[in-house]
Parts: structure tokens; C-alpha cells; sequence
């Protein structure tokens, strides 16, 4: 089975440059993974100690953090290295300052993964949440570097759990420890005979708890909020804002409604602004503008909807129409705001959770979505009670990073 994997990892290596030629996003991860040697070599030295965490994307970085954090006042002598499988996640965080070095992670090819491994010289690896690279772990077993899994999740319906998955259970041999987000998981590693696992919950209820201590203030999102009551609609698709168009073309003048698409393409932020009957400024464009006197305010940016939802009194968060389904609610639930999502949540526990709780309400078509909305602008004490289920539960179920960290300190003297 290994011998076709490289087989197709080979195959994928030699057509990717042809087909970046079809993709913006393909180029990016080709373009990106060329530089990959030279930035190892330039900012790592022989003698350097260094832990390496790889994520997928911008969501996983995101939950590994809080571990990142700590591990560098534990271990202050070694570098953080960093590694992206996809550009959407490298892209946004490849300048961020708490990496020693971040970059592309190379293909799971055998020569890859060994060079990679030999350059870094890593004594501890993280992978977060999920991502099983062969290659990348027999290497890592064979040369007995210590490795973890940060927030795994796993589910019955996952191949590592069905009869052909023997290949696939193979890859969790590398794993010296698995720090998983409930008891559901563990017990599905226990049926597989993996033993060596700790229910640590989400590190992402830590990252959002941090939040709360940061200077989340923006003066231009409060001289265009101006006191009044505000939707933030974050990370939406053109479903989800299909939905909000209707809603704001027909609401209330008092009512301010921020929106932060997914997708910053100057073509959809255009069409989204040329179907706005109120009175709408980008993001780009606000300099030298009254701010309070626009009802609609674009964000054709990246970077700072998490310090815009602490001005909400009511989040949307997008995503919801689409697969995997709903982006991140926990940064708006930390806030104590109130959250509406579309139906397509289950995949992920936390807003499965607040949709239980009732903190979170999910719709799935127009008529609910303005339901929902009007009922938590007209209602202020039901919004806030709503919201404080939200803020709540993000409490009750942070403390995940400390619990990994106790561990990792207790097993390794670096």
C-alpha cells in the first residue's frame, strides 16, 4: 500500500505545476514550497534546538497556538518551526512572530520527508487535530522523535476505524501520545488498541479565552457602530449574504450591520456592495469618511474579525450553507453575543453544543434567518441571556493547554 501511495504522491508532485497553471490557489502551494529549503537553511543552524508543529490550515494554527505559547516559555532555547500544508492557512500566518521559522510543509515524499526531518532536527512534533503524513511519520518513528497529536478528533465513519484501514490505523503507530477533544474519541482509539491517550479537550477554547485579555479595540469600528445595535456577519459565502442582503435591504435605519466575506476578491466584494440599497463603505476605502453615518460596513481585509465581533450584539457566522459547514464560532460565543449559522453545523462539536444550549440558533433559509435576527434586535434581555450562554460555555471548557503542557513538561527535560 505505501508503494502506491508514493506512487500517486510522485504522480501529484509532477502535475501540480500544471495545474497551478488553472489556479491561483495551486499556485500559491506550488510557488510557496520552491523557497522551502532556502528559508530552512537561512534561519536554522546546525546547533539549534528546535519543536516543530504542523497544521493544515489557518484553523489549526489557530488551535495550536495556545501550546505554541506556552512551550516557549517552558522551553525559551529552542525554535518554533511552523509548517502549512494549505496556502490559505500559510498565506495569512506566514509573518506571524511567535514562529521561529514558517513554511510550506514539502510534499510526503520519502526524500521530502527525510530532508525535512534532518534540516529541522526537531525533539518534539505536533500535529494538530489531524493530517497523517507516511512518510513524514515512519520517519519520525524510525528516529524515535517524540510526536503528538494537539485536539485530535476522530469519528467512527474515518477510515482508521473500518476494515480496509489498515494502512491508514499504521500512520498512528508514529504517535507517542494523543491529546483528543472528548471521551468518544479516545474510546475509538482504545478499539483499535491505542491506549495512550488523554482527553485534553479543544486548545481553541484557550485560544479564544486569551482573546478576552488582548486590545481588541478598532476606533473605526466604533465611530461607525456609534452606539447603536450591530450585526457582524463574519466569514460568509454568497449564500449566507443571499440571506443578509434581504434582511438588511428591508431593516430598520438604526441598525448598523458589519460584514467580513470569506472571500475578499475585489469582483465579489463589488457585487456584494452594488447590491446594498443602504449606505455602505469597504473597509479599503474609509479614510477620511463619517463613518457613523453608513448603515453597511465591508471589511474587504484579513486579519481583524475577531476584534470586530467584541463590538456585536448579534454575530452570524458563515459558512453554514456549504461542506464542511460553519466557520469558527467560538471567537464571537467568547464575547457573549448571541449566534446565528446556517444548518450545516454537526461536523463541529462546539457549535453543535451552542445550538443545544440555545445560545446559537441555526436557520436555513430566509424567512428563518430574519426570525432569528428580529427576534434578538427587538428582544435586548433574551440577547443577552443568549449571549451569556455563549460566553459561558467557552469558560466552562477552557483549560485544555495546560493539561497538554503538564504532560509535556513532566515527560521531557529539554
Amino acid at each position: 500500500m505505501l508503494f502506491f501511495y508514493n506512487l500517486l504522491v510522485h504522480l501529484l508532485a509532477a502535475l501540480l505545476p500544471l495545474l497551478a497553471l488553472f489556479s491561483s490557489k495551486l499556485k500559491l502551494f506550488v510557488q510557496g514550497r520552491k523557497s522551502v529549503w532556502d528559508t530552512l537553511t537561512s534561519k536554522l543552524q546546525a546547533s539549534d534546538k528546535t519543536i516543530w508543529f504542523h497544521a493544515a490550515s489557518l484553523g489549526e494554527y489557530e488551535q495550536g497556538l495556545p501550546v505554541i505559547e506556552a512551550l516557549k516559555v517552558n522551553y525559551p532555547q529552542h525554535k518554533i518551526v511552523v509548517t502549512f500544508f494549505s496556502p490559505s492557512g500559510y498565506e495569512v500566518r506566514k509573518n506571524n512572530t511567535i514562529a521561529d521559522v514558517t513554511v510550506y510543509l514539502p510534499l510526503d515524499t520519502q526524500s521530502n520527508a527525510q530532508r525535512f526531518i534532518e534540516t529541522i532536527q526537531p525533539e518534539l512534533v505536533f500535529f494538530i487535530k489531524y493530517e497523517y503524513w507516511p512518510n513524514y511519520l515512519n520517519i519520525l518513528k524510525k528516529k524515535a522523535i517524540p510526536t503528538y497529536l494537539l485536539s485530535g478528533i476522530f469519528r467512527p465513519n474515518q477510515a482508521f476505524f473500518k476494515f480496509y484501514g489498515g494502512f491508514y490505523r499504521q500512520a498512528l503507530q508514529t504517535f507517542d501520545h494523543f491529546f483528543v477533544q472528548n471521551e468518544s474519541s479516545k474510546k475509538l482509539l482504545q478499539s483499535i488498541g491505542y491506549s495512550q491517550c488523554t482527553v485534553s479537550g479543544d486548545t481553541r477554547f484557550d485560544r479564544v479565552v486569551g482573546i478576552l485579555e488582548r486590545d481588541n479595540q478598532l476606533d473605526f469600528i466604533a465611530n461607525f457602530k456609534n452606539s447603536q445595535t450591530t450585526l457582524v456577519a463574519g466569514s460568509t459565502w454568497p449564500k449566507d449574504e443571499e440571506l443578509l442582503l434581504y434582511f438588511i435591504n428591508q431593516a430598520s435605519s438604526d441598525l448598523k450591520f458589519i460584514i467580513a466575506p470569506h472571500n475578499i476578491k475585489a469582483e465579489q466584494i463589488a457585487n456584494l456592495q452594488q447590491r446594498l440599497q443602504k449606505p455602505t463603505v469597504l473597509f479599503s476605502e474609509k479614510e477620511g469618511k463619517d463613518l457613523s453615518s453608513y448603515s453597511v460596513f465591508i471589511i474587504d481585509t484579513i486579519g481583524i474579525l475577531t476584534k470586530i465581533y467584541s463590538y456585536a450584539d448579534i454575530a452570524y457566522v458563515g459558512g453554514g450553507f456549504g461542506h464542511p459547514g460553519v466557520h469558527n464560532v467560538l471567537e464571537p460565543a467568547t464575547f457573549g453575543i448571541p449566534i446565528v449559522v446556517g444548518p450545516n453545523y454537526s461536523h463541529f462539536a462546539e457549535a453543535t453544543a451552542l445550538v443545544d444550549l440555545g445560545g446559537c440558533v441555526s436557520i436555513q433559509n430566509t424567512q428563518e434567518c430574519e426570525e432569528a435576527l428580529n427576534r434578538w434586535i427587538q428582544n435586548e434581555d433574551e440577547r443577552y441571556e443568549k449571549g451569556h450562554i455563549c460566553a459561558t460555555f467557552v469558560q466552562m471548557n477552557k483549560g485544555a493547554t495546560a493539561t497538554i503542557i503538564k504532560y509535556i513538561t513532566n515527560t521531557h527535560q529539554l
